[in-house]
């Protein structure tokens, strides 16, 4: 596979840079490098996304394909009595994301490398939150999906941000051969929101 994001050891020299960002109120800082995804920074997708999520507190989340960080640090700050784990095939990535969310002072999470979801094996969640790699193909991104409706608990929802022209709505027919409720429940600058409920 080329050399981009979804690598699992990205050989790019390293670009560490900082940057600081207000996410759902809170002021953050993430240091990402190159070989990441969106690494000068947060992508409109990943902020359209932080923004519409419901995160009810003590939920049990999971952010697939976490990259640096924003999005699960995000869930955790917003469920507080909760725990986000966060997982990346991106090796350079994880690093980041337990990097981040220490600095942010945030200690409900758990960050593995995992292949989708491998790492994660048996576990059950009540939320699960991607901005999936598009890159990595439609396969993958599909296999996400799968694999994201038997990790979720009865009444779960995975949400997902997806550009309409990066293919909304195939992703969208997707989710709807495997989860009896699928809404739009937000959309910005082509980027669309959609939420997927595990029965209810």
């Amino acid at each position: 596979m080329s050399q981009h994001y979804y690598s699992q050891q990205p050989e790019v020299r390293h670009d560490r840079r900082t940057l600081s960002t207000v996410l759902r109120g809170k002021t953050l800082r993430f240091t990402s490098d190159a070989g990441v995804f969106s690494k000068g920074d947060i992508d409109h997708g990943s902020r359209v996304l932080i923004e519409a999520m419901d995160i009810p507190d003590g939920s049990a989340v999971l952010d697939v394909g976490c990259g640096y960080g924003p999005i699960g640090i995000s869930a955790a700050f917003l469920a507080p009595g909760g725990h986000v784990t966060m997982i990346d095939i991106n090796s350079r990535a994880v690093e980041l994301a337990r990097e981040n969310a220490h600095h942010n002072g945030i200690r409900n999470v758990t960050v593995m490398e995992s292949d989708v979801l491998s790492a994660v094996k048996g576990q059950k969640y009540d939320v699960i939150l991607t901005n999936p790699p598009i890159r990595a193909g439609k396969a993958v991104v599909h296999r996400i999906f799968e694999e994201a409706y038997e990790h979720l608990n009865e009444g779960g929802s995975l949400w997902i941000v997806i550009q309409k022209k990066q293919g909304a709505p195939s992703a969208a027919a997707k989710l709807e051969s495997l989860f009896p409720v699928v809404e739009e429940v937000g959309k910005d600058k082509g980027y669309r929101i959609i939420r997927a409920q595990k029965n209810s």
